[in-house]
């Protein structure tokens, strides 16, 4: 609800909703956006180009067809996301971390000043999750991010500010986030619980003894 109310498919209430000093249907072009649903069918029979170039719409005043520069700012939205390679190949024959990233390509060829991700780690296993999660921080170094997530626990050790919403609205930094703020957040039958990882003696970065 939050995401449409910034994207204006939503309109709120009471009060308003300002996206760079302008109503949010006006801001759009300003704000790439990869829903928590895929648009289109997985096995369409599109290539990965083709399927990022749809976020090219808006954007050129050509009726049929592409243009070069929109070839070219899909392959850089590829490269950016470490796809470039797979840029011809059908969409159907990607894993779910792939699909992910040329969405997130997708939202990226519109050259956004804000990326806008709703639950972009969801129906995936950990370790594509913290692949994303790396990637948008990379991301991050140039381009501002707001994501909503669910795993307030994981997402802290990637982002500098979490906003809680739980029928109110709490902005911390990642630094301020207490076992009272997550026990207030979900209703109080919550608890941090503090885990240690340790890798294999062989794994890269091992040190005998020392807990990563």
């Amino acid at each position: 609800t939050l995401l449409r109310l910034v994207l204006g498919l939503l309109e709120p209430e009471r009060g308003s909703v300002s996206v760079f000093g302008r109503r949010p249907r006006e801001a759009r072009a300003l704000l790439g956006y990869v829903p928590q649903f895929r648009t289109f069918a997985s096995d369409f029979p599109i290539s990965v180009e083709r399927a990022v170039l749809q976020g090219r719409l808006g954007q050129t005043r050509r009726l049929f067809g592409w243009r070069r520069e929109d070839h070219a700012v899909a392959r850089r939205a590829l490269e950016s996301v470490a796809m470039a390679e797979l840029a011809e190949r059908p969409l159907a024959t990607l894993s779910g971390g792939q699909l992910q990233r040329v969405l997130i390509a997708r939202a990226l060829a519109c050259a956004p000043r804000i990326l806008l991700l709703d639950e972009p780690t969801a129906n995936v296993d950990a370790q594509v999750e913290s692949s994303l999660f790396e990637l948008l921080r990379e991301l991050n170094r140039e381009l501002t991010i707001v994501l909503v997530s669910h795993d307030v626990g994981f997402i802290s050790g990637y982002v500098r500010r979490v906003a809680c919403l739980n029928r109110r609205l709490v902005c911390h930094e990642t630094s301020a986030l207490s076992g009272s703020i997550i026990a207030e957040m979900y209703g109080g039958a919550a608890q941090i619980i503090h885990h240690q990882t340790h890798l294999a003696p062989d794994a890269p970065g091992a040190q005998p003894g020392r807990p990563r």
